[in-house]
C-alpha cells in the first residue's frame, strides 16, 4: 500500500535485482540470495504447516497470479523464480477453488521450503532469523473542506519543483493554494502515521468514506523517528513501538513537531474507488489480504513468492506469546524493509489493529517456498542457532513510506497502495 507503496505492477523491478543472484550451472537454475544463507528443508520440518488454512492461502496466491500471468517471456527468462511462479500460477488459476487438503497438496507439489537466514544488522537488531514488523490501514475523520476542526491537509502529488520539497517546507505551507489538497484531517500526528502506513480511510463529515493510497514521495531521505527517541534515552529499544511514538508526540507537542521534521521524507496520496470492504493494492498491483500479505525487500524477492512465517508475536497482549505460523505472500514493499529475511505483516484495518501491528518487532523463522523447477545453492549445512539480539529495532518500519515510483511498466487490466518506521 505500507502497503500503495510505489506500485510495481508485475514485480519486474525485483526480478531484475534477483537476476543478479541467479546463475546457470549445467543448465540448472540455481538460487542464491545475497547476504543470506539458504537451506532446503521439508514441509514436515515446518511446525504448524498442516494446521494452517491453506484455502485462504491459496486465494491470496491467486491474487498474485492475476499479475504474474500477464508477465512476458522475457520476464520469465530474466528471473527463474518469476518463471517458476508463472508455471505454478498456470496450474492454480484453472482450479480457482480448492478444499483444505487439496490446497495444501498444491503448495507441496509445486514448491519446496527453503529456510533463509542472514547475519545482517538492520536498524537496531542483529540476528540470523527473519525479523518481522506489522502495518495496517489508518482510519481518521476528515473533511473535503478546511474547517476550524479539520486543518491538516493531505496532498496529492505535485509536479515540477514542488515534487521535491522538504517536509519542513510542505508543513510550513509551501503547497497551500495550489489545488493539491485532497482533504483535511484534524491531527498532524495522524497525518504523519498515515504517511508511514501508506494508505488510510477518511470518514468524512458528510458521512462518506474516502479511501486514499500512496502515490509518490518527495524522494527525501527517510529517518525513523523512533530511533531518535532511543538515542535520546527517552525509550529503550524493547519499549519502542508506534504507540510510544504517538504518546511522546501527544505529551510533548512542540518537541513532537520538531521530531516529525527530522524525517524529511513526505508522502503524497491519491484517491481510490475502493469500496468499504475492499483492501488496498500492494506494490505488486493486487489487493492485499489481511494476515496473508507481506511487504518484503523487492531487491531480494519476487512478488507473489510464498513465505512461511513461524514466530511468537504480541497479538493478544503486549507480550510475544502468540504463535504465528502461517503461509503468506510477498505482495508489497517498503522503504525500510531491507534484507532477505525481513518482512512487514499486513493486518488490514479495524479497531485496535494499529496497536497490534505497531508493537510487532520480533524474530522468527523465515522460509521461502521456492518453485520446484528452481535449484537452491545450499549455503547452510545445519540451521543456525537463534542469536540473542544485541538490540531490537527502534520502531515499526515504513513500508510504503520512503518509496519512489518505478519506471512505468505495461500493466494488465485496471486492477489497482510507504510504510513502517
Amino acid at each position: 500500500m505500507r502497503r500503495s507503496r510505489a506500485r510495481f505492477a508485475l514485480g519486474f523491478t525485483c526480478t531484475l535485482g534477483l537476476a543478479a543472484a541467479m546463475s546457470t550451472v549445467a543448465h540448472a537454475t540455481v538460487l542464491k540470495l545475497r547476504n543470506a544463507d539458504t537451506q532446503t528443508i521439508t514441509f514436515d520440518a515446518l511446525p504448524g504447516w498442516a494446521d494452517d488454512d491453506h484455502v485462504v492461502a491459496f486465494e491470496a496466491f491467486l491474487n498474485s497470479c492475476e499479475a504474474i500471468r500477464h508477465g512476458t517471456k522475457r520476464m520469465r527468462r530474466k528471473s527463474p523464480i518469476y518463471g517458476g511462479l508463472y508455471n505454478a500460477c498456470m496450474r492454480a488459476i484453472p482450479a480457482r477453488t480448492l478444499d483444505r487438503e487439496t490446497a495444501r497438496s498444491f503448495f507441496e507439489d509445486n514448491f519446496k521450503p527453503v529456510r533463509v537466514t542472514t547475519n545482517q544488522t538492520i536498524g537496531y537488531y542483529s540476528g540470523t532469523d527473519g525479523f518481522y514488523t506489522g502495518y495496517w490501514e489508518v482510519q481518521v475523520r476528515g473533511s473535503r473542506k478546511k474547517t476550524e476542526e479539520f486543518t491538516v491537509p493531505l496532498y496529492r502529488s505535485p509536479r515540477g519543483k514542488f515534487a521535491r520539497l522538504d517536509r519542513a517546507r510542505i508543513v510550513g505551507g509551501a503547497l497551500e493554494g495550489k489545488g493539491l489538497e485532497i482533504c483535511w484531517i484534524k491531527d498532524p500526528i495522524d497525518a504523519f502515521f498515515a504517511e508511514i502506513q501508506g494508505s488510510l480511510r477518511v470518514h468524512l463529515d458528510t458521512g462518506e468514506l474516502l479511501r486514499l493510497n500512496y502515490d509518490s514521495s518527495n524522494r527525501k531521505p527517510y529517518t525513523p523517528v523512533g530511533r531518535i527517541l532511543i538515542e535520546r534515552g527517552i525509550y529503550t529499544p524493547e519499549e519502542m513501538s508506534m504507540e510510544k511514538i504517538r504518546e511522546y508526540m501527544i505529551t510533548n507537542p512542540e518537541e513532537g513537531k520538531k521530531l516529525r521534521l527530522k524525517n524529511r521524507s513526505y508522502i503524497f496520496f491519491r484517491e481510490t474507488e475502493l469500496a468499504k470492504d475492499e483492501e488496498p493494492d500492494g506494490a505488486q498491483g493486487v489487493p492485499l489480504t489481511a494476515g496473508r500479505s507481506l511487504a518484503v525487500d523487492s531487491s531480494h524477492h519476487v512478488y507473489g513468492t510464498p513465505i512461511w512465517i513461524d514466530a511468537k508475536l504480541p497479538i493478544t497482549t503486549d507480550e510475544a506469546d502468540d504463535a504465528f505460523r502461517r503461509l503468506m505472500f510477498a505482495q508489497d514493499t517498503g522503504g525500510a524493509i531491507r534484507g532477505a529475511a525481513r518482512a512487514d505483516i499486513y493486518f488490514g484495518h479495524g479497531e485496535g489493529l494499529g496497536a497490534v501491528a505497531g508493537r510487532i518487532k520480533q524474530f522468527g523463522k523465515f522460509v521461502m517456498l521456492v518453485p520446484k523447477d528452481v535449484s537452491v545453492r545450499e549455503t547452510l549445512a545445519t540451521p543456525l542457532p537463534r542469536p540473542k539480539p544485541k538490540i531490537l529495532i527502534a520502531e515499526a518500519t515504513p513500508t510504503l513510506a520512503a518509496k519512489s515510483k518505478p519506471p512505468p511498466l505495461p500493466r494488465p487490466a485496471p486492477a489497482e497502495r510507504q510504510t513502517k518506521e
